[in-house]
């Protein structure tokens, strides 16, 4: 056996006491897949997830057809069928005010191999409230002939209000190429408030690439609603709709130049609302999908803007993300930051409209390094990827992703094919079926606990919950952050009806319970299902599942 020199000694001996390395971010990939093209995500109850895809030959089988429904088990990674009637292809959803989750729209097409299937464009699909952690018994329901929208939407969006129902903005009435040539210029909600859709004249002004419209229920009521490069306010009250300043540099920011946009978090005690916008292209929407290619630069630029009448004036702020993204997707973290996730460095969204499309994709060069975004940061130094990692796996057009109860993100879905696709050589985007979670460093620590919560939580209440706080985190002046979160619906480079409200919060002197106020309406949080976390010094919790209002089938009373 050789003998150590001396001169090592002392630096084997700190080698063997160094700390180890602090944990960083993980993809973490599923043993199972999704059996669909989950290009369309929800969580739905602290295990659940719903995930929607068109009718297509897809491998996950249901009562001897295809599926394009799917209950995926965050616990498990296990993945249920769900059988549908509709074409959920471009559909738009979010929660309502008693728990039950809202599909709205989709595709006006069946499929040749199921000819049983109905067109989508004025489909409601409800997933009520769920019990069983696994979904055992849990359906989607749909009546097409007794249940269904005014109007028929492909490509809508969608965001629970102030009275806990939905309001259902823009789309198209049938099947187009590339821009919006057929659309559906109103408003409607559900459950309806009147006989007929209200026309907008916000969605006229912003044709033809209005698809997805971005919304956010503003804490005042209101809606703000940027399409194209256009934007405004919409007062549901008093059926008025007012211009805002343009997205500015020609950027344009809905399907099918996606960029994509977030409601900041709101803080008391005023929430004043900021609404951030990032990617999309500044391509001309008057040149023909012919015209256009494959291998055009997205936008790099983020917009930013404070709906304050003094933040109106002064407009939107301008900066950049570190590449540029078409089809990108911005989703809250407890802690207030936003992940910008997926995407494209070129091209547009939709399938096999530009004449050098990849295999059927209108978008080449994925984006696998996501980036955070710190809200409270200054400009110039909000947008960072250090510590990320990258993925081998491209989620472009027609993929998710949502922040789940655990404080993680589930990521699936990406199609840029007209039907499902398999992997096979020289095919360079096929139908992803992987399932990811992207796992932050707090997953691998100990972290606070929320020991239980009420089932409902009124509001402008003072409630106090028991929680159990690690030693590593028990110490003056750690940053205590209580946030209570929608945590959205996923489709098309958006997350409709996502939304993070800090509320004001205290940890006993013993650590072992804490205070919090909820907001003071349902205005600043609509009402329906929320998730509170708790985070400490950037370690959340695994969320609490909580009813924020009467838990009442809307519309309830303002509350």
């Amino acid at each position: 056996m050789k003998s150590i020199s001396l001169s090592l000694i002392p630096l084997l001996a700190a080698l063997a006491n160094a700390a180890p390395s602090a944990p960083g971010w993980r993809f973490d990939l599923k043993p199972v897949n999704s059996g669909i093209t989950a290009l369309e995500s929800i969580v739905v109850s602290p295990n659940l997830v719903v995930f929607f895809d068109r009718a297509s030959n897809n491998p996950l089988q249901v009562k001897n057809h295809s599926a394009w429904g799917a209950l995926w088990n965050l616990q498990e990674s296990t993945v249920t069928p769900l059988d549908l009637l509709t074409n959920s292809f471009c559909a738009s959803g979010a929660l309502i005010s008693n728990g039950s989750m809202i599909s709205v729209g989709g595709d006006p097409n069946g499929f040749v191999n199921n000819p049983t299937i109905q067109p989508g464009t004025q489909a409601i699909r409800i997933f009520e409230p769920c019990a069983s952690p696994t979904g055992e018994g849990c359906t989607v329901f749909e009546d097409p002939a007794n249940l269904h929208l005014l109007e028929k939407r492909w490509y809508p969006s969608s965001v629970r209000i102030f009275d806990g129902s939905l309001m259902i903005v823009g789309g198209m009435h049938t099947d187009a190429d590339f821009y919006n040539i057929d659309p559906a210029l109103s408003f409607e909600f559900f459950p309806p408030k009147e006989d007929a859709p209200r026309p907008s004249e916000f969605l006229k002004r912003s044709l033809p690439t209005n698809l997805f419209p971005r919304i956010f229920a503003l804490p005042d009521g209101k809606i703000f609603m940027v399409a194209n490069n256009r934007s405004s306010i919409y007062d549901i009250e008093a059926n008025t709709e007012t211009a805002l300043p343009d997205i500015p540099n020609g950027v344009r920011v809905t399907n099918p130049m996606d960029g994509s946009a977030i409601l900041l978090p709101l803080s008391p005690p005023d929430f004043v609302p900021e609404v951030l916008v990032c990617g999309g292209s500044q391509t001309d929407d008057r040149i023909q999908p012919a015209n256009l290619s494959s291998q055009k630069p997205a936008s790099s630029q983020c917009s930013r803007i404070t709906l304050t009448p003094e933040g109106i004036a002064k407009g939107w702020e301008v900066e950049h993300m570190l590449e540029t993204r078409t089809m990108p997707e911005l989703v809250h973290l407890p802690n207030g930051q936003v992940l910008i996730a997926h995407g494209s460095r070129t091209g547009f969204a939709a399938i096999a409209q530009v004449p050098d499309a990849i295999g059927n994709s209108n978008s080449d060069h994925a984006v696998l390094t996501p980036s955070l975004y710190t809200p409270t940061a200054r400009l110039g130094q909000r947008i960072s990827n250090a510590g990320l990692p990258t993925s081998n796996i491209a989620r472009i057009y027609h993929s998710s992703i949502t922040l789940t109860p655990q404080g993680n993100f589930l990521i699936a879905g990406s199609n840029p094919n007209p039907n499902f696709t398999a992997p096979a050589p020289g095919i360079k985007f096929p139908s992803e079926l992987r399932v990811q979670t992207l796992d932050p460093p707090f997953m691998f620590v100990e972290r606070p606990k929320i020991l239980n919560t009420p089932e409902k939580l009124g509001f402008g209440k003072r409630v106090t919950v028991p929680v159990s706080i690690p030693s590593s985190l028990s110490r003056p002046g750690a940053k205590v952050q209580v946030s209570l979160m929608d945590l959205g619906f996923s489709s098309h480079a958006f997350h409709s009806g996502a939304r993070l409200v800090f509320m004001d919060a205290t940890i006993s002197r013993d650590g072992k319970s804490l205070t919090f106020t909820t907001p003071p309406n349902g205005r600043v949080y609509p009402p329906g299902p929320a998730t509170i976390f708790l985070t400490i010094d950037d370690v959340s919790s695994e969320g609490a599942w909580v009813m924020m209002g009467s838990g009442n089938s809307p519309p309830t009373a303002l509350e």
